[in-house]
């Protein structure tokens, strides 16, 4: 008699487990028609856990008054009580996205269109400094392997009759480059009224119409004088001997860099 009592307790406490062990389903989405995957689904109550599958749709351990979250990186988690209706049909779980913050971006300085304060703000990107000086270094540096004269050895060579004999035209043409070179100006840096009157004789001289084909105003147009000069130096090569197809073709060989770097093409009429 004492045994059928025991196995009877027993039997009334594995079936009273196996009653109270509930389940809750559904499917997870963002709120549109689109299904998240995977999201992890906790039981915080129970301690239990799952994933939801590749359609959203997940299955969890739960009772009546569990605590159940939702968790996915970049979504808002979402916790959930469950009730008896939610032990009873599917639910729809929906998760928000998290908004992504943009960092502020400062404007330190904005460009008044006046050259003298405009200039001192102006300034190459760090790439083009590290390119130009890369390119200075290895001009500078000595060569590795010795270039070849192109020369014909005198083994396979004639006599040569002019030998000992003063080359005349070479002697004149020689006097003729140092005269030459003694005449022109000497290179010096230009100051800063220098520099505006040139950029000035430029603009009244130089035909720069083909910067307006890229939509570049007056203003524009400054900017990138000050460029030109600052990298080719116009100022300080040019301000004594002023050779217009000179000058006009260094200006549009800065503007083959210029146009690169603001992307100018998008611009052109």
């Amino acid at each position: 008699m004492k045994t059928f009592v025991k196995l009877c307790w027993i039997f009334l406490f594995v079936a009273g487990k196996l009653f109270s062990q509930q389940s809750i389903t559904g499917q997870i989405t963002d709120g549109s028609t689109i299904h998240l995957n995977p999201v992890l689904i906790i039981n915080i109550s129970a301690q239990k856990n799952s994933l939801s599958t590749m359609s959203g749709k997940f299955t969890i351990d739960a009772s009546e008054n569990d605590e159940v979250r939702f968790v996915k990186e970049g979504y808002y988690r979402f916790e959930k009580k469950i009730t008896k209706e939610d032990l009873a049909s599917p639910l729809h779980i929906i998760l928000k996205r998290m908004e992504i913050q943009i960092p502020e971006v400062e404007i330190v300085y904005k460009p008044t269109g006046n050259l003298a304060k405009d200039s001192k703000y102006l300034s190459e990107s760090g790439k083009l400094k590290a390119l130009k000086s890369d390119i200075t270094m290895y001009m500078k540096s000595p060569l590795n392997e010795p270039i070849p004269d192109h020369t014909i050895s005198k083994t396979f060579t004639g006599h040569d009759f002019n030998a000992g004999q003063v080359n005349v035209a070479g002697v004149f043409k020689a006097i003729s480059g140092i005269i030459k070179k003694a005449s022109k100006p000497k290179i010096t840096k230009a100051d800063y009224n220098e520099t505006q009157n040139f950029l000035t004789r430029v603009k009244s001289e130089i035909n720069l119409d083909f910067l307006k084909k890229y939509g570049m105003d007056e203003e524009q147009i400054d900017r990138f004088l000050l460029y030109a000069n600052k990298t080719r130096m116009l100022a300080k090569n040019y301000r004594k001997d002023f050779q217009n197809d000179v000058v006009e073709y260094e200006i549009k060989a800065a503007f083959g860099e210029y146009r690169k770097l603001h992307k100018l093409d998008s611009w052109e009429k």
